[in-house]
């Protein structure tokens, strides 16, 4: 089985995934990043890949990810920073991204490199559903990746039904049809995570956008498996000497 099912099977409720922008806040600190979550209490990692005109992210990811473009990041550097990680760190790993500069690398060479290193999911928030069905689908497949969609508040019961049948792992359910980091209410959405609670996917569920503090958490948990949290990590992250302390400080506010 691949790591995320794993983590699925084991645990079905209050599931933290926490993002994390590679080469951020230096170029290095990837491993070390992962190291601190995972000691921590988080029970997923998703690793931002850098790109310069990120759609689906807030201002707090943007500038993340222009540190490390500036800092030196790239997809090659970010394997090569990834090549032991196995040895040390238990945790699914997912990678989220953009085409553009993936295709640049070469979608199947990424792929390749993703499952080499233990990478177990990807999340692509530009690639459109049909053009993953009739020419990429097999490719993630073949090399043992979970493929995550998202959908909105604003996606029709029947298109959610189809984004379900071709997720795998998880489906990433966005809080509001805006970006990351949002300020918008969490609870201001219960009837559309009601609406997926009743619909019965096959596929778990974790809320992301504007998931920020314990209160967050736990409003989004109470109607899915879990939630998803970037920006405000990202932030904690912003102007620290220690990763490991300010990792424990951050997770312990969301946990305990």
């Amino acid at each position: 089985m691949n790591r995320i099912d794993e983590l699925f099977a084991k645990k079905k409720s209050d599931v933290l995934n926490v993002y994390c922008t590679a080469g951020y806040p230096h170029l290095n600190s990837t491993v070390e990043v992962l190291t601190a979550l995972q000691v921590n209490g988080a029970d997923l990692a998703e690793i931002g890949m850098p790109y310069s005109d990120p759609l689906a992210d807030g201002p707090v990811i943007q500038e993340s990810n222009m540190i490390a473009l500036e800092n030196g990041m790239s997809i090659s550097i970010l394997f090569e920073q990834l090549k032991h990680m196995r040895e040390t760190i238990e945790l699914p790993i997912i990678l989220m991204g953009y085409m553009n500069p993936i295709m640049q690398y070469g979608l199947e060479k990424f792929c390749a490199s993703a499952e080499a290193v233990g990478v177990d999911g990807i999340i692509l928030p530009d690639l459109p559903m049909y053009e993953f069905e009739t020419t990429y689908q097999q490719l993630f497949n073949q090399h043992n990746l979970r493929f995550i969609f998202l959908v909105t508040p604003e996606t029709g019961e029947e298109r959610i039904r189809k984004i379900d049948s071709l997720t795998s792992g998880f489906l990433y359910a966005v809080s509001s049809s805006s970006t990351t980091g949002n300020n918008k209410a969490i609870s201001d959405q219960t009837n559309y995570f009601k609406k997926l609670q009743n619909m019965q996917l096959k596929n778990p569920i974790l809320v992301g956008f504007g998931i920020k503090d314990k209160a967050t958490f736990q409003s989004a948990s109470a109607y899915s498996n879990g939630a998803i949290i970037g920006s405000a990590y990202i932030k904690a992250l912003q102007n620290t000497i220690n990763i490991q302390a300010t990792t424990k400080e951050f997770l312990n506010s969301i946990t305990e």
